[in-house]
């Protein structure tokens, strides 16, 4: 089985599950976008700065990677016309469960983050990317199909994880209770054989395999694909899901323009 078909399982399991990236928003949400009042994140807590969007309204809007009934239901809601692309049945069926019940127009399509084919070059204004290249072994392809399909002008919004993330075995301490740094930057699941005992026993109990990138692919990536990066913020989640939130932001947003 390829990656993408074990995170295409992975994601459609967690999606049943309703984890925390697949409870769709409610109906008073939507009615509060549609008065203007509403936001979204890139990352699990700060909402993304509503200048980083600039107007809104018909603005040809592309979720990357982006389904669960959340922030493509919202922005359609707030005017702009999405296009919600996921490689997760399941994801893209919360999606279309929020545009049915409350009466929005999203369009769904499936497949891979790093193969945007089935669009035309220049074809959005914005692409709204929350965290989850994670899931893709090169990111910079991500980069390169995201300035492709944007128009002159458009803005990509991205979160990311810090890199730094990845060092860590999150199950294992020393005697003294502190997180061991124990992987090789950057970071890949690719061969699940040559992972610990648990971390391949989560993953072929449906856990998706995900990858590190360096900020040099992060950051360094978008630039090579010719954007300007005009903003950046960290975010942290400050709980106990793994004891590195309480010393690190662990994520990264951006926002970058492709100028012409």
């Amino acid at each position: 089985m390829s990656y993408l078909e074990h995170n295409r399982d992975a994601w459609n399991k967690e999606s049943i599950a309703s984890s925390e990236w697949a409870i769709p928003v409610d109906s008073e949400t939507i009615a509060r976008a549609r008065s203007g009042d509403w936001s979204v994140i890139l990352t699990p807590l700060r909402a993304v700065p509503r200048e980083w969007f600039g107007e809104l309204a018909g603005k040809d809007v592309l979720c990357l990677a982006s389904g669960g009934g959340q922030q493509s239901p919202t922005l359609a809601a707030a005017g702009a016309r999405v296009v919600s692309f996921d490689l997760s049945d399941e994801q893209l069926a919360k999606d279309r469960f929020v545009a049915d019940r409350d009466g929005l127009e999203i369009e769904t399509v499936r497949g891979d983050m790093a193969d945007l084919s089935v669009f035309p070059d220049s074809r959005f204004d914005l692409i709204f990317h929350p965290i989850s290249n994670v899931f893709v072994p090169d990111v910079e392809v991500v980069w390169r199909e995201c300035f492709r399909v944007l128009r002159p002008g458009g803005v990509l919004l991205a979160g990311f994880m810090n890199p730094a993330f990845y060092l860590f075995d999150h199950d294992a301490a020393d005697d003294d209770g502190r997180r061991v740094a124990k992987h090789t930057l950057p970071y890949s699941e690719i061969d699940p054989a040559t992972l610990d005992a648990k971390r391949r026993e989560d993953i072929e109990n449906g856990a998706a395999l995900e990858f590190s990138h360096t900020l040099d692919a992060q950051i360094g990536g978008q630039l090579a694909a010719g954007f300007m990066i005009t903003g950046l913020f960290e975010d942290g989640r400050n709980d106990d899901s793994t004891p590195i939130h309480r010393l690190m932001k662990a994520h990264i947003a951006t926002r970058a323009i492709k100028l012409g």
